[in-house]
């Protein structure tokens, strides 16, 4: 089956064109980007027969002209075949969704109702979804698939916050984590690289890009994670705050003479990173600044702190029985220095890092713990394309 994986974000669509028979890794077939959707944007594409990509800037109004300026493209190449099903990418499935589905219209008005939860991420797919059902119709499938599915199964005592329990049922408040396709998608990739099957691992996922989170998996699946009703929770971000007492926003609600709105836009758009460094949320920026300014240093050392925390809550969870820890993410893959910080001095558990492998190892696959290490340190190349592509398949061939 040839699926093309959509990703949308708030102002982005990245898409992978793969081939997938059932195989554990679909073959790519292409590839692209298209940025600043709503202005003047710009757009990457390339096969994979031929290594040099087409870029051009344009004006992209929406993800309708996003979508249809890829599928074009695609058609358009000779010496590719024609697009036989989509898979999208979706954030937030809330209690509705508790595995990939085949969309339809009542899906989608589903999702448009899951949009008050996920406001930064649900609509930018919802349109994605819309725009790629409007240029292909009907006769090509599509499946959504959601970064809480791999979540939906964490135990009670671990999704059920301490809140009126009244309140949380009618509701429907619990944790629902996300990134679960990253986080599926690097466990099973662990599992082929040390030759076991995924349900005979358990490990502590770290997740570190724009948006982190971590995840205790025991023999495959989620038993706990970071990120919570919304992304908001769990690890400092790039400008996410992560955790928090929650009497902070009345405080700054009355401080500042705002509403709980403006205040959730601070928490998701002026924090992390960010908001502690006042410089940037890249890494990279704050990494080249790390020995001269005191606050890019410090925002370093509490994105590691927080991450270290879960890191070891969650080694407890999975009591004793974790055998590796695994790096992903833009940051989790090509910054020695956060997993450095993160790893060093964790000797009494077992995990002893190698420094010259750290160094070594940046956006590829590959072990940076030392061979005496009796727990596994390794840095995933996440891949969610692959995932979403095996579920479309699996979803459609079982209709």
């Amino acid at each position: 089956m040839k699926v093309l994986v959509l990703n949308c974000g708030s102002s982005t669509l990245k898409f992978q064109f793969m081939e997938t028979d059932g195989a554990a890794r679909p073959r790519k077939l292409a590839q692209g980007i298209v940025e600043r959707i709503g202005g003047a944007a710009a757009y990457s594409f390339k096969t994979e027969s031929d290594g040099a990509p087409e870029e051009k800037t344009l004006s992209i109004a929406n993800y309708e002209a996003a979508a249809r300026l890829v599928i074009d493209w695609l058609q358009s190449q000779a010496d590719l075949p024609a697009i036989d099903a989509v898979g999208h990418r979706v954030v937030h499935g809330a209690d509705r969704f508790a595995d990939s589905v085949l969309i339809d219209d009542t899906v989608i008005t589903e999702l448009e109702a899951l949009c008050e939860i996920a406001p930064l991420h649900n609509p930018a797919a919802l349109g994605g979804i819309q725009a790629s059902r409007k240029i292909l119709g009907e006769a090509v499938p599509m499946v959504a698939a959601f970064d809480t599915a791999f979540h939906h199964m964490i135990p009670e005592q671990a999704a059920t916050y301490a809140i009126s329990y009244d309140l949380s049922q009618k509701y429907k408040i619990r944790r629902y984590g996300f990134h679960g396709l990253a986080h599926q998608y690097d466990v099973g990739r662990y599992a082929e690289l040390i030759g076991k099957p995924v349900a005979q691992v358990s490990a502590v996922t770290l997740h570190l890009g724009n948006g982190c989170s971590a995840t205790a998996i025991r023999e495959g699946k989620s038993v706990d994670t970071s990120m919570g009703f919304t992304p908001l929770e769990g690890l400092v971000m790039g400008t996410r705050s992560g955790d928090l007492d929650p009497a902070l926003l009345s405080y700054l609600a009355r401080k500042e003479q705002v509403d709980a709105g403006e205040i959730d836009g601070w928490l998701n758009q002026r924090s992390g990173l960010l908001g502690i460094s006042g410089l940037s949320s890249d890494m990279r920026e704050l990494t080249a600044a790390n020995q001269t300014n005191p606050r890019a240093r410090l925002a370093i050392d509490v994105f590691c702190y927080r991450a270290r925390k879960y890191m070891g809550a969650y080694l407890t969870v999975l009591e004793g029985r974790a055998e590796a820890v695994i790096f992903s993410g833009g940051i989790g893959e090509n910054s020695p220095l956060v997993r450095k910080k993160i790893l060093g001095g964790m000797e009494w558990c077992g995990l002893t890092l190698d420094d010259a492998g750290n160094e070594n190892v940046t956006g590829r696959d590959g072990r940076i713990s030392a061979v005496r290490s009796k727990l596994d340190a390794f840095v995933i190349h996440t891949d969610e394309e692959s995932i979403i592509a095996r579920e479309t398949a699996r979803v459609i061939e079982s209709q």
